[in-house]
């Protein structure tokens, strides 16, 4: 069984007086991840305890180049990254990034020798249109490289219309999906994408954090707001690390 991993996104939040919140994060029996601004990836990553990892929230497929406010995944593992984000859909919306675009930063992800945490999501539209399983169908084959692996890709499952709204897929919604995308990725990479961990995203909180996290093929959850104050975030820590 892969490891359960709790990540948190702080998205364009936070400061160095707020990394006190890391203490007492670290957990021993799951992954515990914290994706904070790039400014402040080096000093939280200096900070963080046994069993804290800090990531990215993003990155740029190029090793270098002329790519004004743009982050390679070099820097970002000099800066004490270990995991990068990409394809998140407050990336594909406001930046237009597409399927391709965030193939091409997983792959330089793995290249590097960092874990990339791959988001897909549907639209509320396109659920009401009947469409969330080949949206998701084509945002996975697409975005996911090749040599994905259960130690160099993580993907996470983040309906559009659950984040930041307070909306929750329920329970049957989850099931269904992470059941589709384990066989998904059971047809394109074999017995081995058993272990690739599927990650749930979307208001997830300390308040239903145990019920999400009792669906099968639910191995973590990538969290928003509620990552942002160790008292938010250690119940969903707590409730993962019981699942």
């Amino acid at each position: 069984m892969p490891r359960k991993l709790a990540a948190g996104n702080w998205k364009m939040n936070g400061s160095v007086a707020q990394l006190s919140e890391l203490s007492g994060l670290g957990h021993a029996d799951i992954d515990v991840l914290i994706c904070p601004p790039a400014t402040l990836i080096a000093v939280a990553a200096n900070a963080a305890e046994t069993g804290l990892m800090i990531g990215a929230q993003d990155c740029h497929a190029a090793a270098s180049g002329a790519h004004t406010g743009d982050i390679s995944t070099a820097m970002l593992a000099e800066a004490g990254a270990t995991h990068v984000i990409v394809g998140h859909s407050e990336r594909r919306a406001d930046h237009a990034e597409t399927d391709d675009q965030v193939r091409a930063k997983a792959e330089a992800i793995t290249a590097q020798g960092l874990i990339a945490i791959i988001c897909i999501g549907e639209t509320l539209a396109q659920r009401e249109a009947g469409e969330t399983l080949s949206i998701l169908d084509a945002q996975l084959s697409a975005s996911t490289p090749d040599n994905a692996t259960a130690a160099n890709t993580v993907i996470a499952y983040e309906p559009v219309w659950a984040i930041g709204t307070g909306l929750t897929a329920n329970t049957d919604q989850i099931g269904e999906v992470h059941s589709h995308l384990r066989a998904h990725l059971t047809e394109r990479f074999g017995a081995d994408a058993a272990d690739i961990r599927l990650l749930y995203g979307g208001s997830v909180k300390a308040a239903n954090a145990t019920e999400i996290f009792a669906v099968p093929d639910v191995d973590g959850a990538l969290v928003g707001g509620a990552s942002l104050t160790a008292k938010d975030f250690r119940p969903i820590v707590d409730a993962l690390a019981a699942s």
